[in-house]
Formats: structure tokens, sequence, C-alpha cells
């Protein structure tokens, strides 16, 4: 497939710095970057899907998770920033 973008010569300068910068053509560069962006959704679709299979499972709202990440956070939070003692 063959793709025409048009880029301002700011954006063109940049593009062309960056490929350069990496050792490549601005065509390889642009390849690269495209190649890459198509495959991240998909492996962060496979890390994910565990996790949202069991908050799915768990029949919890949304409401819940949010209220239940929270109160994990805060309780963390205090672990690691126990109250320091007051000067008598």
């Amino acid at each position: 497939m063959n793709v025409m973008i048009q880029l301002s010569p700011e954006q063109e300068r940049q593009l062309t710095e960056r490929a350069s910068l990496s050792g490549e053509e601005v065509a390889e560069y642009i390849h690269r970057i495209i190649e890459r962006h198509i495959k991240a959704p998909a492996v962060l679709e496979a890390i994910l899907a565990p996790v949202r299979d069991q908050f799915a499972a768990s029949g919890m709202s949304e409401e819940e998770l949010d209220a239940l990440v929270e109160e994990t956070r805060d309780e963390m939070w205090r672990e690691k920033n126990p109250p320091r003692p007051t000067a008598s």
C-alpha cells in the first residue's frame, strides 16, 4: 500500500532529523514507527485480557473497583510513610 500525506516544512524537518538520528532513511523510519504502533495495541490487549476477564467474572462494579484501588493505594502510602513521632 502506498500512502501520501502532507507535512508542514517543520514536520518534514523533524521527521528527517529523527530518521537520520536513528540511522534510517525516512521511508524506513516511518515504516518502523507504523509497524510498532500497529503491534502495540495488540500487545497491550493481550496483557490486559486476563485482568479484564477477572474483573468481569468478579461481578464488581467500576465504582467498587475504583474504591478498592483507592483504598489499596492509601494503605500502601501509609505503610511507606508512617507518622513521625512528635517531639516531646
